[in-house]
């Protein structure tokens, strides 16, 4: 019975590669999106960090110390100074046209100001439609605020008579030393393309499961397909989805190799544990794609859960908007998503190096979504033998 069970699945899983030869949709959503989007996002990302950011200056005080404040801004990497203004308005038109992000605004005698003791003001302002290049430019621009201010209460101090090491005392009685942690660089590609890849393969293993399955019923197949094969729905599956979780893991390799191996991003616990969180992350995948197949056993509507689903994903897991942040409802909801438990074992084995006793819920949680199929398997077949495609 076990041969007779191993030869019907060898037959559809030949069945299964033919139907993917013959469909360049398959050839396209399985190897050519995944490789294309990752050059796309590691090549877009591939400086790390923004750089020379152009902003604008309204420099209305025009003094040495206006004129050195300028010129420090603009030996921020992030920034970049590209044009003077000669008021707000017409700095704020630029602003609008998108000609800068930002604009740093002096007001006429603001070092006289600061000399006498009467506490000038200086404004800046950036464009926060741009998330990453708003808050980069207000990061250089608050940066700049502060030294320009500790930079007159010196030369203050030095009129007083202080020393230099006296007038740093009192502007810096306490000297901060900063490190950042597994991501030193600060490279945004290293906090993105980590779960961005594997999120884009997630996306397209949800498609690419609902379709293959979905298609069987659009094409009036799938009746045919579970009689020659016994009528076992476990059957079909295992050698429909067995060639595609090859492929898929296959490319799953290709990110982890391309990033930790060509690109040499942090990875401290060595690549084994990724990449069997990348293989727990494939099977996890497809059991969703069945899953959404049973709960939606149409073509239009088992895309669109899927579609809805991925997508989803990518807020939800964490990596651009904490989780503990969030509604205590959603909190609980990101348990549902394969992708915020993939994204848990890559911070724990990755970027900490943990080992991978300490993330044992989160390969727990993998394994368990392989079950999920295993809830609508009796409707998902039923599906299969009865339901007819309407157009």
């Amino acid at each position: 019975m076990i041969k007779d069970a191993l030869i019907r699945t060898a037959r559809v899983m030949c069945r299964e590669c033919r139907r993917m030869v013959s469909r360049p949709l398959y050839l396209f959503c399985m190897v050519i999106a995944p490789l294309l989007t990752y050059a796309l996002f590691t090549t877009m990302m591939g400086s790390g960090l923004p750089t020379d950011i152009p902003v604008g200056v309204v420099d209305q005080d025009n003094t040495s110390t206006s004129r050195m404040v300028v010129r420090n801004l603009d030996a921020f990497q992030q920034t970049a100074v590209v044009a003077h203004y000669p008021d707000f308005h017409a700095a704020r038109v630029a602003l609008q046209r998108g000609d800068i992000y930002g604009f740093f605004y002096i007001p006429g005698g603001t070092t006289d100001k600061a000399i006498g003791g009467r506490q000038p003001r200086v404004s800046f302002y950036t464009n926060n439609t741009y998330l990453i290049a708003g808050s980069l430019l207000f990061r250089d621009m608050k940066t700049m605020s502060e030294l320009a201010s500790g930079a007159v209460a010196r030369e203050t101090l030095y009129a007083k008579g202080y020393t230099e090491a006296q007038a740093m005392a009192i502007l810096q009685p306490i000297i901060i030393d900063t490190h950042a942690l597994n991501n030193p660089w600060l490279n945004y590609s290293v906090y993105l393309c980590n779960t961005l890849l594997p999120g884009v393969l997630m996306l397209l293993i949800f498609m690419v499961t609902a379709y293959s399955i979905a298609v069987e019923i659009k094409d009036g197949t799938a009746r045919d397909l579970l009689h020659s094969n016994g009528d076992s729905i476990y059957v079909v599956l295992t050698g429909k989805l067995l060639p595609q979780t090859i492929v898929f893991f296959i490319m799953a390799i290709a990110y982890n190799v391309y990033l930790y191996g060509y690109l040499h991003f942090p990875c401290n616990s060595g690549i084994g544990p990724m990449l069997l969180a990348s293989f727990l992350f494939v099977l996890a995948s497809q059991a969703m794609g069945i899953f959404m197949v049973g709960v939606f056993p149409t073509l239009r509507l088992s895309l669109s859960f899927a579609s809805i689903w991925g997508v989803i994903s990518f807020s939800i897991s964490g990596f651009t908007f904490p989780v503990m942040a969030m509604h205590p409802m959603l909190q609980a909801l990101t348990n549902l998503f394969p992708l915020r438990h993939y994204f848990l074992i890559y911070v724990d084995q990755a970027l900490n190096g943990y080992a991978m006793i300490y993330s044992w819920r989160s390969y727990v949680a993998l394994l368990l979504f392989v079950l999920l199929p295993f809830l609508i398997i009796r409707r998902l077949k039923k599906a299969l033998l009865t339901y007819t495609y309407i157009p």
